[in-house]
């Protein structure tokens, strides 16, 4: 349990106010003594013009592609590794292929924690997200503003901006969402309702940014999958329980309850963030070369992320997270279809939020409370669809990579086919058979089949964007996370004029046809994708 603590926020506090004196890693006991090659010191070290890594090669971790990383690298010049080559430099890594301070060696049930506090944290931001807009028709009233003034509430707060980073991004902004969550409840007029709006979407976002590193930091690449998928399910099934929550307690206690409840669940989100170990492997070999360094004495040690840090110049840095990624949109067609399709089911998603109580509550004459009970149906659809996915993970994809055979990135995408398919017809069963003459469980098959599959779709795009620019990934998934918010935030805003212009049924054929003609795309993706790479940037 010690151990467990020293990795969190709440232990790295702790350890810094009292000194190091409590939760000590291995190299800060007495009688410690540094395995295998690391023992060397730099006196008995040749000298060398090149970073060499000194542990057994199986512990190597894993670079995108599923090869070890570069054991030695040449210096370049000019970017401040030529200072350190006339030292003699022992990269520190993992003691050994087993090494428990290796995120990927920790226990199940640690594991299992840290799976149980980052879905927790995802659950609390999209839910926090839809949970608003059981309280949109008493905003109106209160405030004398119209349906798309108060729909802003759920826009922008879906209009969130990526973040990077693990646990101090977490806790800090996670923090701030509490603050800005507990002035939301408070405030008492519409143009500060909506700025706090968006502050909690603005701080809330890095649970979509790095919540999927983070699962991904303590799983095995045959097992990610699975770890991913579970994690997208909580971000598809927060806002799906929002209305759920909020439909029965805002007609008894008001508009202001909605925004109380966000408080109520992101409270224990954050005491579990603060207790949640850190799992960045170069944040943790980063801490153990300072520590080693200090047992002794010796300079010599150091980190991989030391060396890759030199590298980074500010300009670097904002081009590779803000311009490759665009410039990779604009000429890459693969990427681009990605983002465009993304962000039109993400947009999809997001309208039934404001669709359903033109069916539910307008046509079957339900209240808010049974209204939200019909949201159940997409965190059973989520559920439902991850059985043949699974299936197709671990019966086609495992076997191949466990025989070295080469997986495409474009068979990660094979799930997404059937599912582009069914997304459509999903929303057409919704849109014309949601009448009073037929049973409103029809139209909620449609809402399954397109929510179920919208979750689908994004994962395989994920899957597939990081097997095809791993180096740019984390970039790509932020410019992809800003055109789906972006979308989103519009398709929010357009959904009452849409709906009161065209009626429900034909207003979602509209989305619907949308749909159809990205069938086609992501069929050719799967066809001709190899070729489009071939020719890209």
């Amino acid at each position: 349990m010690a151990d467990f603590i020293r990795d969190t926020t709440f232990g790295q506090v702790a350890r810094y106010s009292l000194g190091g004196r409590i939760f000590k890693f291995p190299e800060e006991r007495p009688g410690f003594q540094l395995p295998g090659d690391h023992r060397r010191t730099s006196d008995d070290a040749p000298a060398t013009n090149k970073v060499i890594r000194n542990c057994d090669s199986s512990s190597y971790p894993l670079n995108s592609s599923g090869r070890p990383r570069i054991t030695a690298q040449q210096p370049s010049s000019g970017l401040g590794v030529p200072a350190l080559a006339s030292e003699r430099i022992i990269l520190v890594d993992w003691y050994s292929s087993n090494d428990p301070q290796n995120p990927q060696n920790w226990s199940t049930l640690k594991k299992s924690i840290v799976y149980i506090q980052v879905n927790l944290y995802t659950f609390t931001v999209y839910m926090s997200s839809s949970i608003y807009t059981s309280a949109e028709t008493e905003i109106m009233h209160v405030f004398g503003t119209s349906q798309t003034v108060a729909s802003l509430g759920l826009a922008l707060y879906v209009l969130e901006i990526a973040a990077i980073g693990r646990n101090p991004p977490y806790v800090i902004t996670f923090t701030l969402f509490v603050i800005f969550s507990t002035l939301a409840a408070l405030v008492n007029n519409i143009p500060g309702l909506m700025i706090l709006r968006f502050l909690q979407g603005f701080f809330g976002s890095p649970a979509l940014a790095t919540g999927g590193g983070s699962i991904g930091d303590i799983t095995s690449p045959m097992s990610l999958p699975y770890g991913l998928y579970l994690w997208a399910i909580f971000a598809t099934d927060g806002p799906a329980f929002g209305p759920l929550i909020s439909g029965f307690s805002v007609p008894v206690e008001g508009w202001r309850w909605a925004l109380w409840e966000i408080l109520w669940t992101s409270g224990p989100a954050l005491i579990g963030l603060v207790f949640l170990p850190e799992t960045s492997s170069h944040t943790i070999l980063l801490r153990r070369a300072k520590r080693i360094r200090k047992l002794t004495d010796n300079s010599a040690y150091r980190a991989q992320s030391e060396f890759d840090e030199v590298t980074l110049s500010p300009v670097r840095i904002l081009s590779e997270a803000l311009v490759i990624p665009w410039k990779i949109n604009l000429l890459d067609p693969a990427i681009l279809f990605t983002s465009f399709y993304c962000g039109l089911v993400y947009a999809i998603f997001y309208t039934f939020f404001e669709v359903f109580p033109l069916v539910y509550m307008d046509v079957y004459g339900m209240n808010l409370g049974e209204m939200g009970l019909v949201f159940l149906s997409v965190i059973i659809a989520a559920f439902l669809n991850s059985i043949p996915y699974f299936a197709y993970v671990h019966f086609v994809l495992n076997p191949a990579t466990r025989k070295d055979c080469p997986v495409s990135p474009e068979r990660r995408l094979l799930p997404a086919l059937v599912a582009s398919m069914l997304l459509p017809v999903g929303i057409m069963l919704f849109a014309w058979t949601s009448r009073s003459s037929i049973h409103w469980v029809v139209p909620t098959i449609g809402v399954m089949l397109t929510t179920g599959n919208t979750c689908l779709i994004i994962q395989c795009i994920y899957v597939y964007i990081a097997m095809v620019y791993p180096r740019y990934e984390a970039s790509l998934f932020g410019a992809n996370d800003f055109a789906r918010a972006v979308v989103a935030f519009a398709a929010i805003l357009w959904a009452e004029p849409l709906y009161g212009s065209l009626g429900v049924a034909k207003g979602s054929t509209v989305l619907g046809c949308r749909c159809f003609g990205c069938v086609f795309g992501i069929f050719a993706l799967y066809l001709f994708g190899h070729y489009l790479r071939a020719g890209s940037v």
